[in-house]
């Protein structure tokens, strides 16, 4: 089920669905790029430089913000709205990379999850009295890192 959102222009309304399935997008986005005749240009190598630009513009609006600033970012309009543009841009590029590699990305991150469970188990009792866990050490950065 959609709902109709007036055009940006303030023309034909935009189809708006409220939580489309992966497979879905990945249909509209591969549609979207057949009916413009862009598949040549969708290799690899381009849709993933493409993803790093667009994640780079994500970063950009979060560049000289204090961690403070950085988590109210949602509650002025018109940066929500420039950060949930470049999320759509980066998820866009993707799927798309991911549907031209063969790649399922749920499937790739639930694997990913599991491998993260087993190389950081949950410290017990003694390991967080001296200090494993605290956030030193094996952190999200050391995680992605080692990938």
């Amino acid at each position: 089920m959609g709902r109709r959102n007036p055009g940006s222009d303030g023309g034909t309304p935009e189809r708006v669905t409220e939580h489309p399935d992966l497979a879905s997008l990945q249909r509209r986005l591969a549609d979207f790029a057949a009916a413009r005749n862009w598949q040549p240009y969708h290799t690899p190598k381009n849709l993933v430089a493409a993803l790093s630009v667009e994640a780079s513009e994500l970063v950009e609006i979060f560049q000289w913000l204090t961690p403070e600033e950085s988590a109210r970012v949602m509650d002025d309009p018109g940066t929500a709205h420039r950060v949930t543009d470049e999320v759509a841009d980066v998820l866009a590029y993707l799927l798309q990379f991911c549907e031209v590699l063969g790649i399922d990305p749920l499937a790739a991150l639930a694997a990913k999850i599991d491998r993260n469970e087993h190389r950081f188990p949950v410290p017990d009792d003694r390991d967080r009295r001296r200090g494993a866990g605290d956030g030193r050490g094996a952190g999200p950065a050391d995680q992605q890192a080692d990938s």
